[in-house]
Order: C-alpha cells, then structure tokens, then sequence
C-alpha cells in the first residue's frame, strides 16, 4: 500500500491543483493558520482515516491530525471524526482530495457493512471484486476490508481465475484446466486455481477432472446452488455469482455455499456524506 500510494498521491494533487490553487493563494496570507474538522452527514462506517493523513502528510508534513473515530467504527449525522491544524493554505488545498477519498472509501465499507451483516448466521463471506475505479481498486479493496468483506484476488497476478471466456477460447473445461496447472509448474507459481461453472454439465465436468481450488457457481439459482453445492460435498471451495442482491444474499448462503461475490460493493456505491469545516 505504501509504494501504491507514494506513486498516487502525487498525480492527485497534479490533477487537483495544476500550477497552484490561484483561489487560496489569492486571498488566504501563507503565514496564516487554522483548524479544520471532518464533519459527518450521514449515518454509516468511516474509512479512510489512515489514508487521509497520508494526504495530509504528504503535501505538508506540519498538518497535526487528532482522530477522534478510527476506520471501521460506526457514525452518524454530527460526529466530528477529526480535526486537522496547521497552515490554512495547506488545509483548503487537501479539503477536496480527502473528502473525495473518504466518501467513496466510507460509502464502500458502509455498502459492504450491510451485506456483513446480512450474513449473520452463516459461514459464508462476502467477497469484492475487480469491478472497480481505475487507479483506486487497492484503496477500495481497502474499504471493503474495513467494511467486513474478504477481498478476492487484488488483480490478474495472484490468483488463476478460468471464467467462460477463457474456458471457450482454451477450448473447453479440460483444456483450461490442465493449460493452468501446466502453466504453475513450468513457471513455479504457486497459485489458487478456481473455474466458473454454467450450468450442471460444466460442474459434471469440473467435478471428474478435478485440479482446481475453487467452483464459481454462475447464475445458478438458489436451488441449483443448494444441489450444486451438495455435489461438490466440501472437495472444493465453493462461491456463487451473478445477480445476487441484498435481498437473495441470505438465501444463497444458506445453501452453504462459502463465498458470495458481489460486484455492487465496489462498482455501484453512494458515497457516504461529509464535510470538512473550518472551526
């Protein structure tokens, strides 16, 4: 995460204040100094805590954060979850990146705080996905962390994912399999192995080849999940995916079925709202 956001936070303040912030500079003296509070407006999970004082950090190191709520923690309308002191100038000119940051981050973890908590009572987990911002997926990634959610695999690098379309370019199920597994030993990667399965022939077929970590059941219906997952009895890791709302999540799970990839967690989310105020 260091490396990731040592390269990113530069290129955001390039994006964010160019040449200089002319309306700050303008009318606010650099000696001056001041006090700013994060302001919550909406009741929901903060984070992003930690990665807002790296913001803070990084652009002027004298910036001094009190934290009053740590990420992870509930709020609600009216909580102050920190105040940040130091030059004016300085504290204008991060406002918006921050704010930016920790709204989509808290709106991510609050999203993925309500599927947690959907799944109450059963051992099933709510996974992410690479259905996320360009240039963000580490920091929203991060969110769902925060929020109770296991991430999936970060990228294409550290996991082997065969979904339809690679098992249809490999020419079928058996192909992709064992092209994979080939390619771990000649490259000494030792790599998780999971399929996506359509329908019960493609399972079928999983199932008698074998050499994988993990089954994605996609588009199954809450039945054919319950009958897929008693075919697989525990030899695999199992995970449901396609179309799973709120409302069907606990369904699903009671299948016991023992992850449930949801792609909303990251890629259709309200920010959570909040604002940072001068005192």
């Amino acid at each position: 995460m260091t490396d990731y956001l040592n390269q990113l936070v530069p290129l955001w303040f390039a994006e964010d204040i160019g040449d200089g912030d002319h309306t700050t500079l303008s009318c606010i003296p650099e000696t001056a100094r001041g006090k700013s509070q994060l302001i919550i407006k909406e009741k929901g999970v903060l984070a992003g805590v930690e990665i807002a004082r790296r913001i803070f950090n990084a652009f002027d190191p004298e910036l001094a954060m009190t934290v009053f709520i740590n990420d992870g923690q509930e709020v609600k309308p009216g909580d102050i979850a920190f105040v940040v002191e130091g030059k004016i100038q300085s504290l204008l000119q991060t406002e918006r990146l921050m704010l930016n940051i920790m709204q989509r981050m808290s709106g991510i973890a609050t999203r993925t705080r309500e599927y947690v908590r959907r799944l109450e009572g059963t051992s099933t987990r709510v996974l992410d996905t690479r259905k996320s911002t360009p240039g963000l997926r580490m920091l929203e990634k991060e969110a769902v962390r925060i929020g109770g959610g296991v991430n999936h695999r970060m990228g294409l690098f550290d996991m082997i994912m065969l979904k339809d379309n690679h098992v249809d370019f490999a020419g079928g199920i058996a192909n992709a399999i064992q092209s994979a597994r080939n390619y771990c030993r000649e490259k000494g990667k030792n790599l998780k192995i999971e399929i996506e399965v359509r329908n019960f022939e493609e399972l079928d077929q999983v199932l008698a080849i074998g050499g994988v970590d993990r089954i994605m059941l996609d588009n199954f219906t809450v039945e054919n999940t319950r009958k897929a997952v008693a075919l697989i009895a525990g030899r695999y890791e199992t995970e449901s995916s396609g179309g799973i709302t709120l409302s069907t999540l606990h369904d699903y799970a009671e299948c016991g079925v023992d992850f449930i990839s949801v792609g909303a967690l990251t890629h259709s989310i309200k920010s959570l709202d909040m604002s940072f105020k001068a005192i």
